[in-house]
């Protein structure tokens, strides 16, 4: 004790040691208040696990996520016929994720019925704009059908569930639904090229096709794959293969996979596939031009 007061003695006399400690005990007071609110406002060392709140409703889920100070916000909403409305089909973070306490969990969830809009009419168009249209609606294609016209590509009719789409007409269809094309087809129109949808998702695959006028065939799916992750998938095959040319109106058919390894080896084959097609295409023509000038 005696010491202690002889050293504080020391401290008082000394104007410049008196100032110095008391900066010293300053910042200490500061840094230890800083590290206390640092910890509050970051909730240090609370830590949680993301629940699997697939399948909940969005009250059970935000019942669920206040046992773990999770707060649920709808982020999306899709429709999947399979499952039932109402209910959680996706979250952000996903489950098992560990985050800190008061964390926002997105949730995307099963609308109870699909939203429903008017077809636009596209009769008149060329195929290009008509599909365009059609994709901002929020529809494609079901089948295109060719038929002898003086005009390739230009859209002749169009048909929802059997019925004729005509001007003024507010016939509607659920999103994502399909509407038959009845397209011209000249006589001297040639046989295209069907494009590379290897390495692209199920929606590009398709919209790649109906752009240039061929329809869509038989999709397989791999093993794994189901309505929610559908979405993620890609196609790794096709057939007939890329840059093979084939009359308007073809089918092609491909099949969709989740397996990165499929998926690069899928990608080489077709680039391969295509590289023979493109140099073939090129030999005949060449061939063509030398038997015209002969």
């Amino acid at each position: 004790m005696n010491f202690l007061r002889e050293l504080v003695k020391k401290i008082n006399s000394n104007v410049i040691t008196r100032n110095l400690v008391l900066a010293a005990c300053a910042i200490l007071v500061f840094v230890v208040a800083a590290n206390i609110l640092l910890n509050l406002f970051t909730r240090h060392g609370q830590i949680r696990k993301v629940p699997d709140f697939s399948g909940m409703t969005v009250d059970e889920a935000k019942h669920a996520g206040r046992h773990a100070s999770l707060k649920i916000e709808i982020n999306d909403s899709l429709y999947v016929p399979v499952y039932e409305g109402g209910i959680i089909l996706e979250q952000n973070p996903k489950p098992g994720a560990e985050v800190k306490s008061g964390r926002r969990i997105f949730v995307t969830v099963n609308s109870f019925k699909q939203k429903t809009v008017v077809i636009p009419y596209v009769t008149g168009f060329s195929l290009r704009q008509a599909k365009t249209n059609l994709d901002i609606a929020g529809l494609g294609i079901e089948k295109l059908i060719y038929k002898s016209d003086i005009a390739t590509n230009n859209v002749l009719e169009e048909r929802y569930d059997g019925k004729v789409i005509g001007p003024g007409n507010k016939l509607e269809a659920e999103v994502g639904s399909g509407v038959t094309l009845v397209v011209g087809l000249a006589e001297d129109a040639t046989p295209q090229a069907i494009p590379m949808v290897v390495g692209f998702s199920l929606h590009e695959a398709k919209s790649r096709l109906w752009e240039i006028g061929f329809n869509v065939g038989k999709v397989t799916m791999d093993d794994g794959i189901n309505p929610l992750n559908e979405r993620e998938a890609t196609v790794y095959m096709q057939s007939p293969g890329p840059g093979t040319r084939m009359a308007l109106g073809t089918s092609v058919n491909f099949a969709i996979t989740l397996d990165e390894s499929k998926l690069e080896k899928g990608v080489k084959a077709a680039d391969k596939e295509a590289r023979a097609a493109a140099a073939a295409y090129e030999s005949e023509l060449k061939e063509s031009e030398e038997s015209n000038k002969n």
